[in-house]
């Protein structure tokens, strides 16, 4: 059967303005770094994607080297986007990255013009789309000046083919330089993604203030650490489907004891606010001021379903953030 939209998809979210932009985002978007590669049936993918724009989230991240293999999260997402979206594209906000290995010989990874806009017109094709919303450097370059970097995203968004630009994995230095370079071309910094939870803290240390300076909005991944602010490992053992059974980005070691301490003892405090742990990790980035919208990964739409539920959630107190604050240690992970 076709597919259409839930008529009270707008009813529930607040949605957020990114940074000084007319962009509204949802609090919760949802990201395509896993469970949308060729190993995840498209009837799972579909039912995701479906429910997440039933529930009001109209921000779908991706990136070209999403998978696995790399750019089939990107072709995968296109075939449920002419399948089922092609009518709601002008709801819909569709974000791409480029930056990291994604083709072999020396055109296929870091930041020269070559590499981005090369990889930006592949990522249109795998998507089937004439534009993307917003368009990521993922990672900042050391070799290639960032003024080149800054004309690629520039000339994206003056060949139409994105609408917005954005950085991600900078540092608040190489953001101020961003800024400064975009500007000279006219272009506005949209947005930042960076890593960002309980069990890392790191971009506390300098970047708020830079966003906020700017106008710049931020969109923070790993905001469950990957998957170690949930209660998948609570009780020390290790099932052999989670992410750190089969993925290179969690390993066994990081599950000792000095993490499930801290672990147990915000499950605590989470269940003392009628909330999971996930519920808990997810209302504790969204209280940042300068954080406009978290991305989360889903495996099923119940899944996605729980998440959502942390914007049920009463503001966290001054009390329970006290409370939080010690077992909220930047470097657990």
């Amino acid at each position: 059967m076709s597919y259409v939209a839930a008529d009270d998809r707008y009813s529930t979210l607040d949605y957020r303005r990114t940074g000084r932009s007319g962009l509204l985002l949802p609090p919760l978007s949802l990201g395509l770094w896993h469970n949308f590669g060729d190993e995840r049936s498209s009837g799972s993918q579909r039912a995701i994607l479906r429910r997440a724009f039933d529930r009001g989230v109209t921000h779908f991240d991706l990136a070209n080297n999403y998978g696995p293999p790399p750019g089939s999260a990107e072709t995968n997402f296109g075939r449920a986007l002419a399948t089922d979206f092609a009518s709601y594209r002008d709801e819909l906000v569709i974000s791409t990255k480029a930056g990291y290995d994604m083709w072999d010989g020396p055109y296929g990874d870091w930041g020269s013009r070559k590499y981005l806009l090369s990889s930006l017109d592949a990522s249109l094709g795998r998507m089937g789309l004439d534009y993307v919303d917003i368009f990521y450097h993922h990672r900042p370059d050391p070799e290639t000046p960032i003024e080149e970097t800054a004309g690629a995203l520039a000339s994206a968004v003056t060949s139409g083919k994105a609408l917005y630009v954005g950085i991600s994995n900078y540092s608040p230095e190489q953001t101020e330089a961003m800024v400064e370079a975009l500007d000279a071309h006219g272009i506005h910094l949209l947005i930042h993604q960076p890593r960002y939870s309980m069990f890392d803290r790191h971009i506390e240390r300098g970047l708020f203030p830079v966003l906020e300076k700017h106008g710049v909005g931020s969109i923070v991944f790993s905001p469950l650490a990957q998957g170690m602010l949930t209660n998948r490992y609570l009780d020390g053992t290790v099932p052999s489907d989670s992410r750190a059974a089969t993925s290179r980005f969690l390993s066994e070691d990081a599950l000792d004891d000095t993490y499930l301490s801290r672990a147990r003892a915000l499950d605590e405090i989470a269940k003392g606010r009628g909330q999971s742990l996930a519920q808990l990790a997810l209302s504790w980035v969204l209280r940042q001021k300068a954080v406009t919208s978290a991305l989360i990964g889903a495996s099923s739409p119940e899944q996605l379903d729980e998440n959502l539920k942390a914007l049920d959630a009463p503001a966290l107190t001054d009390d329970e953030l006290a409370a939080i604050e010690p077992y909220a240690v930047d470097g657990t992970v």
